[in-house]
């Protein structure tokens, strides 16, 4: 029995390693694929709602792709001028960080040459070695041209995952609940408002903690500051990395913008205001029944995101927070009913 156990814990982790290794190697169909689940669990509410209106299973799942689709492109719209605004900005910025560079490479170049002076004052036969900078790749208008099918490709098969998840949901989790012993359908029902619930607060909080960004960036004197308030509502749903990466935006434009310690102003409030979100603000509005460990939150991130990229960072929380509840429905439903059983037999506790 113990090698039994052993083979079969192996074999376990042969498998996950492998499953993840498809993922990693044919991302281009599986991480749309997964994001078009995701987005098809947040969007389940709406889906019920157009269900209990009447409306025919096709029409539903047509409807709520379309609500779905009409979001993401207003906020792609709102977003363009802004966007585009930054990039109008940055070669200005562009120069100032090239202009900070050369300064320090000057810095280290003269500390090269002590080293040198001093390596070939101990040793004169040593040659100092000959470094070449790496050119930096860009890609040009035909590559892009030849990139851009993929990317179509991408998106198609994102859109046609969303919708017939949306249309056959309901059947996909009473094939799964009639199969699987240990889940139910109920279950995973359970998961999927978890998970939509989850996502509508995180939103209600990261709209409105992006607002309070702009308008301190505005008092701040911040170039753009809708964009860094826009910044920080998108940044927000990436966990601990997204926030960081954010901070350091503002660091780097603060000292672009500004004189003195003034510079890191904007970075410190950032920071400020973000701690105090995480700390107060969510774990209040979220609720215990959706509170996550911060280390399985971390590791999710990291792992995600390195599988993944900028895509995997999003999907790495409602994937998480989905796998916990099912865990703990299916689990904990199993503890329970094993205790049960217990103190029937043993009814005196003897």
């Amino acid at each position: 029995m113990p090698h039994l156990s052993i083979s079969r814990t192996s074999a376990a982790i042969i498998a996950t390693i492998m499953v993840f290794a498809v993922l990693k190697y044919a991302e281009n169909i599986f991480a749309p694929m997964l994001l078009a689940l995701v987005f098809g669990v947040i969007l389940s509410p709406v889906r019920d709602m157009w269900d209990r209106l009447g409306a025919p299973g096709a029409l539903s799942a047509f409807a709520t792709l379309i609500v779905g689709l009409v979001v993401f492109l207003a906020i792609g719209f709102f977003l363009e001028p802004y966007v585009t605004s930054a990039l109008e900005q940055a070669p200005v910025i562009w120069n100032e960080l090239r202009y900070a560079m050369a300064e320090l490479k000057a810095m280290l170049r003269g500390l090269d040459e002590i080293s040198e002076n001093v390596a070939q004052a101990i040793d004169p036969t040593a040659v100092p070695e000959a470094t070449e900078a790496a050119a930096v790749a860009i890609p040009t208008a035909t590559q892009a041209a030849f990139q851009a099918p993929q990317y179509l490709a991408q998106v198609m098969v994102l859109i046609g995952t969303l919708y017939f998840f949306l249309l056959v949901r309901k059947d996909l989790y009473r094939f799964f609940g009639q199969t699987f012993t240990r889940l139910t359908e109920e279950d995973l029902h359970f998961a999927e408002s978890q998970v939509s619930r989850y996502f509508l607060t995180i939103s209600m909080i990261n709209a409105s903690f992006g607002i309070i960004v702009t308008a301190v960036m505005s008092i701040l004197g911040m170039p753009s500051p809708v964009l860094w308030g826009l910044l920080a509502f998108l940044v927000n749903y990436i966990l601990y990395l997204g926030p960081a990466s954010l901070a350091v935006a503002l660091v780097l434009t603060g000292i672009f913008s500004f004189d003195g310690p003034y510079s890191f102003l904007p970075a410190a409030l950032y920071l400020t205001m973000n701690a105090t979100e995480g700390q107060f603000v969510t774990p209040a509005l979220v609720g215990k029944s959706l509170s996550v460990n911060p280390l399985l939150v971390f590791l999710s991130l990291v792992f995600w995101l390195w599988l993944w990229g900028p895509l995997g960072g999003f999907v790495a929380i409602p994937l998480l927070i989905w796998t916990l509840v099912i865990a703990k429905r299916v689990f904990g439903a199993q503890t329970s009913s094993e205790e049960q059983k217990e103190d029937s037999a043993n009814p005196q506790g003897a």
